[in-house]
């Protein structure tokens, strides 16, 4: 379920960048920034994308091109906020 959570924050991403240029990173921190710690925590336990090949965020359409980046964005994001 996951995996599911951030293609759908992905996908937001995507349609905010097509909205509104240039908007897609301050989007990515917005989400991670209103994601209760209990959400951050579960997502930060997934495997970063393209890790585990034969899992829901290996390498599909999820890796690849604006929501590849944008899943990884929002990993990074995470992991900043609790490097752990």
């Amino acid at each position: 379920m996951g995996a599911h959570a951030l293609g759908a924050a992905a996908y937001a991403v995507k349609a905010v960048e097509l909205a509104t240029p240039n908007r897609g990173e301050t989007e990515v921190q917005w989400q991670v920034q209103n994601m209760s710690r209990a959400v951050q925590a579960a997502l930060r336990t997934l495997p970063l994308l393209g890790e585990d090949p034969s899992g829901p965020l290996g390498s599909g359409l999820l890796a690849a091109g604006a929501l590849g980046r944008t899943i990884r964005a929002l990993q990074t994001a995470l992991r900043v906020i609790d490097p752990n």
